[in-house]
């Protein structure tokens, strides 16, 4: 009998419960742990009716001109939709079939739900295939599937950032395969589709893991089959002039402070001191392993990249907000992944009860947040087909949490075929776009024109909100009061948090 099998059989033998707790789990165990976590973390969604994204109801807005506008008048008249290929189109290719069988809200709730399912089996597959076993490391970066781009609302690249998890364990499982890269041409394509950050990440792993095996310039055309995309958006660059794109890359005022800013919220969520020793107990995590040199190369090189890129990384991209968030969010989740320590069974408990723990806050905050919502969205009973709406949304300054409330107005153009000014429509970006001539020149009527900064206690006045003057009905959404209104309009229906007004014109919704 040789030593690895006396080693086996000792393994299997009946021991004491200290000895199981100080032991490594055995790969099912970790399987069913990971599949019971993977499938829990869809729970916010589950139990809150509405999802609380920060622009979750600007998606559904977008989604409801896309698929009914054909048949709906209004929609016809304030908005056009200008369907292309482009890499920011993720969940824009399911909510159609899915709309189809469960209705426009339900459809959303299910793509809600379904990304951090993916994610957190995408994590697994990762950790599976590298190590053949689910550990600390993967139950670790499940702590990131609710990341602060997911919680934002950022459907789009959290479905692409979860599929490229698949496609890079998947580029590591067919590692000897001839036929490996005719096949990644159109997964790289499938992954770019969803959104182009994702593309990237994907793009930084297979460089890191190909680096970590060859150690020479080999890594570096390893992801030739993953460049498709890149001759894509070259191509429209030289056809569009490059569009309105590159005048909308910025850095933001003071980069530097407002990176490190980032990088404290690196797990922000809702409950300030939580996120923050969450924050210092994974950073005390990386310590200890970069210490003792229990780092996996073959994903610790991209973490690296990832990280050093965040701070290259503009704030503003193509159109896009916190692209460097993002790239801190996946280079924590991969730094996750690469640490190579084989946990006995008593430490799993940190990460497992520090995700419960997580999960149990984002799920609560959700419920409550939805109920909030549901009470708002009562204004939309007393708003006529068709309106102009001018959303107004107060967010406190020195509030930790994500505002879920943002982008609520979306949920007028949904039910009411309304014309909102929180919609993502920067001509050349995006698909919606509002017509011309339906905003009176030198209104600001898109997004962030909704959102209001306000100080806690301080009341609110209404009277000089910009983007009135293109509406028929003003919709606040806040909890600070209200002192001041618009000379002539007229309180139409208040709820806790929310008020709505029809303004001195004759209403033009039908």
């Amino acid at each position: 009998m040789t030593a690895t099998q006396k080693a086996k059989r000792a393994s299997e033998r009946p021991g004491t419960w200290q000895d199981w707790w100080l032991s490594p789990t055995g790969p099912r165990e970790g399987v069913w742990l990971g599949l019971l976590l993977a499938l829990l973390s869809c729970l916010p969604v589950l139990l809150a009716r509405y999802p609380q994204m920060g622009d979750y109801p600007a998606h559904l807005a977008r989604y409801h001109v896309m698929l009914a506008q054909d048949g709906h008048p209004f929609l016809q008249q304030y908005y056009s939709f200008d369907w292309r290929w482009s890499g920011n189109f993720g969940a824009d290719m399911l909510i159609q079939p899915l709309a189809a069988l469960f209705g426009l809200e339900t459809a959303g709730r299910v793509i809600a739900g379904l990304i951090p399912v993916l994610t957190g089996l995408g994590i697994m597959a990762v950790g599976w295939v590298l190590r053949g076993r689910i550990g600390f490391a993967s139950l670790l970066a499940f702590n990131f599937i609710w990341q602060p781009s997911l919680l934002l609302g950022f459907l789009n690249y959290t479905l692409s950032f979860a599929l490229a998890l698949f496609a890079f364990a998947l580029w590591v499982k067919l590692a000897d395969k001839p036929w490996r890269a005719a096949l990644f041409v159109p997964i790289g394509v499938i992954v770019w589709l969803c959104h182009v950050s994702g593309w990237g990440v994907l793009g930084i792993m297979v460089f890191g893991y190909e680096f970590s095996r060859s150690k020479s310039w080999r890594a570096f055309v390893a992801p030739w089959p993953l460049l498709l995309p890149l001759v894509i958006m070259l191509a429209g660059a030289v056809t569009s002039g490059g569009g309105g794109s590159s005048a909308s890359i910025s850095y933001g005022k003071v980069p530097l402070f407002f990176k490190q800013v980032l990088w404290l919220r690196g797990m922000r969520d809702q409950i300030e001191w939580l996120d923050i020793l969450s924050m210092g107990l994974v950073g005390l995590v990386f310590l200890l392993v970069l210490v003792f040199k229990r780092i996996d190369g073959r994903t610790g090189w991209a973490s690296i990249i990832m990280v050093l890129g965040s701070l290259a990384m503009p704030r503003h991209i193509f159109g896009g907000d916190y692209a460097d968030y993002r790239l801190i969010s996946a280079g924590l989740v991969i730094g996750c992944i690469s640490i190579g320590w084989r946990a006995p069974r008593l430490l799993l408990v940190l990460p497992v009860a520090l995700f419960c723990t997580r999960l149990a806050v984002t799920t609560e905050t959700w419920v409550r947040n939805s109920d909030a919502t549901e009470q708002a969205l009562t204004a939309l009973d007393h708003v006529p087909q068709g309106a102009r709406v001018a959303s107004m949304v107060g967010v406190e300054l020195g509030t930790w949490g994500f505002n879920t409330f943002e982008h609520i107005g979306g949920y007028a153009t949904v039910r009411k075929d309304a014309l909102v000014n929180m919609h993502f429509a920067l001509p050349g970006v995006h698909m919606i776009a509002l017509k011309p001539g339906v905003v009176p020149p030198g209104v600001h009527f898109l997004d962030p024109s909704q959102r209001v900064f306000v100080r806690a206690g301080q009341p609110v006045d209404l009277s000089g909100f910009g983007p009135a003057a293109a509406a028929d009905y003003l919709w606040y959404v806040g909890r600070e009061p209200v002192s001041v209104v618009p000379r002539g309009a007229v309180e139409v229906h208040r709820a806790p948090g929310s008020l709505l007004l029809r303004l001195a014109k004759p209403p033009r919704g039908g």
